[in-house]
């Protein structure tokens, strides 16, 4: 559960500006803020993120989806879940009621 982030170092447009970068130079600074400045609008706030959930072949949404199944074995009936994985459709990207703040923006919000 959580925005999409990029591992890559410099993927994000503040990425060296000084918190948890290796020199935090001013040369860095001035790369990010040129990114900020491209066509693209950079924000820290994530309005939307990949839902876990999917729809199966009923429409029904859930995380997992199981099937009840009778399996005799030695002549006893038992009642056994059958997960499954075939033909469930992912929800695809939901809308967050809140905005969040990314995972590598480089700020303290708070210090105790």
């Amino acid at each position: 559960m959580g925005g999409s982030g990029s591992k890559v170092k410099g993927a994000w447009p503040f990425a060296g500006s000084g918190a948890g970068g290796d020199s935090g130079s001013e040369g860095q600074e001035d790369q990010a803020v040129a990114r900020l400045k491209g066509t693209r609008k950079a924000t820290p706030f994530i309005f939307t993120r990949r839902s876990s959930l999917y729809y199966d072949e009923d429409g029904d949404l859930a995380h997992e989806f199981y099937e009840e199944t009778v399996v005799t074995k030695n002549g006893r009936k038992r009642s056994k879940l059958k997960r499954i994985q075939k033909n469930l459709i992912p929800q695809g990207i939901v809308k967050l009621n809140h905005p969040r703040i990314h995972v590598d923006f480089p700020v303290i919000l708070c210090e105790v």
